[in-house]
């Protein structure tokens, strides 16, 4: 369920949100198992910034990955994984506004 309220289910914003988030993880999941990089969990939470203005787009997004049980001699890997989804992968993220500020953390261990 679709509500523009969030009274029963997302918004559709928050839905453009929550897709941007899942195709980064799925793009970073393949990434790393085609890397043959072992991990135990990859979570992302998504939050995002709109213009106050009509049409209220999204003029920011913060994605925290949590990605646990990656070996310390692959933590670059990870982050390589998520910069290439970034800035190469991710088809919902390019079918968004090229002024789109995303920024992108990493926890967990």
């Amino acid at each position: 369920m679709v509500d523009g309220d969030c009274a029963v289910g997302p918004s559709p914003m928050d839905l453009v949100l929550m897709a941007v988030a899942a195709c980064m993880a799925i793009d970073v999941k393949v990434i790393l198992e085609k890397g043959r990089v072992p991990f135990d969990s990859l979570d992302v939470h998504a939050e995002g910034e709109r213009r106050q203005e009509p049409p209220r787009s999204y003029r920011a997004a913060r994605l925290v990955f949590t990605v646990t049980g990656v070996p310390a001699a692959s933590r670059a890997r990870v982050d390589r994984a998520i910069e290439l989804s970034r800035e190469k992968y991710c088809s919902v993220l390019f079918s968004l506004r090229e002024d789109l500020v995303v920024d992108t953390v990493i926890e967990g261990g």
